[in-house]
């Protein structure tokens, strides 16, 4: 036995009545639909939200905020995470490589959460003013790299 075997018991599942409307069907003249309107008619289906000609909820409640189009997503690294890798020179492309970086956004930020002991040479997009503090007082740099332009688009 296994699952496609299986069936209900004899009996249990019945044939879909197929409503007609008419004399002839044994569901009357309009077969339960009743007379006029939306419902009665085939096809029909309610629109996502209707409360029956009330104002949906959707559109009773007021909108709020904003979302900018031109809004920057930076992937971040701080510098606490800078100090457990090895090596002493850090790109975005070497820290996608060591698994630091999952998707590169608009750029890469350095942030200063973290202690930083020892000199390194980090090349990124952006920096926080303690993560550039930090950076330089352990005697390393910090290199600001041009940002990755956004595609052009063809006009015709």
């Amino acid at each position: 036995m296994n699952l496609s075997n299986l069936r209900p018991p004899k009996g249990q599942q019945h044939k879909k009545r197929r409503l007609g409307q008419g004399m002839g069907t044994g569901r009357g003249k309009f077969a339960g639909r009743g007379a006029k309107g939306a419902k009665s008619i085939s096809g029909y289906s309610m629109m996502r939200g209707f409360e029956g000609g009330q104002m949906p909820l959707h559109r009773r409640l007021p909108k709020r905020g904003f979302t900018n189009i031109f809004r920057k997503e930076y992937a971040i690294v701080n510098v606490s995470a800078l100090q457990e890798l090895q090596g002493d020179t850090f790109t975005p492309e070497s820290l996608m490589q060591a698994g630091v970086l999952k998707k590169m956004e608009d750029g890469l930020k350095i942030l200063g959460n973290g202690d930083l002991t020892r000199a390194i040479t980090v090349k990124a997009h952006l920096f926080s003013k303690s993560a550039l503090e930090k950076i330089q007082k352990a005697g390393g740099t910090a290199e600001v790299i041009a940002r990755p332009a956004a595609p052009a688009e063809e006009t015709k």
